[in-house]
């Protein structure tokens, strides 16, 4: 595991809201920086957290980066999984996806869920689904217990950046420590190592 440093730090920084074309986290896009999101009070790490990485992935997009932050801070991860698949066929999966978005249906998860209480540290992905977390990622946030944890969510995205995503997940933590978020742009390689490395750092990982 990396070393922590004492403090997760703070970085009071603005989201983009530029829209998001699709749903998948298919597209890319040509920034060499994560834009971050505005972050919580920082929270004091006397021991190395233990990490846990939860992610969900239509995709593949939304898992690279994750794998990449588990490698990085020496977390686990879990992956999260619906009971019903969502459609490959990418106007079949339009439907199906707005059709929850719009009727704030939380999708069933497949699968036992992770002990949260062995961690102290949960960052938490997404793909930008219609400038939002996917119902699948707020499902699993609402049927697990993070407080006393403190949350740190990223998002992958076709060119619209965080937008809503973290508000979603915000919502859904009510009374929850929400650390300093990143959006990265969709692409199989994951995240850049250069701002992913620099974002880490910031939330006090060392290299």
């Amino acid at each position: 595991m990396k070393k922590i440093f004492g403090y997760l730090a703070v970085g009071v920084l603005t989201i983009s809201s530029a829209a998001c074309a699709k749903a998948t986290d298919t597209e890319t896009q040509s920034a060499s920086s994560p834009t971050l999101s505005e972050t919580a009070a920082p929270l004091r790490q006397d021991t190395a957290p233990k990490v846990l990485v939860a992610y969900f992935s239509h995709s593949g997009n939304t898992e690279a980066v994750a794998r990449q932050i588990a490698a990085k801070t020496g977390g686990d991860l879990y992956e999260i999984k619906t009971v019903h698949a969502y459609a490959q066929n990418y106007h079949e999966l339009l439907d199906q996806a707005k059709e929850e978005i719009r009727s704030g249906a939380l999708p069933p998860l497949a699968g036992s869920m992770p002990d949260i209480s062995r961690y102290n540290v949960i960052f938490v992905g997404t793909p930008n689904w219609w400038g939002g977390a996917a119902p699948a990622v707020l499902s699993f946030l609402k049927q697990n217990d993070f407080h006393g944890k403190t949350v740190i969510p990223f998002n992958t995205n076709g060119g619209g950046g965080m937008q809503n995503c973290e508000k979603d997940m915000r919502a859904a933590l009510s009374g929850v420590n929400v650390a300093e978020g990143a959006a990265f742009a969709g692409r199989p390689s994951g995240a850049p190592e250069n701002a992913l490395n620099k974002w880490l750092e910031r939330l006090g990982f060392e290299r």
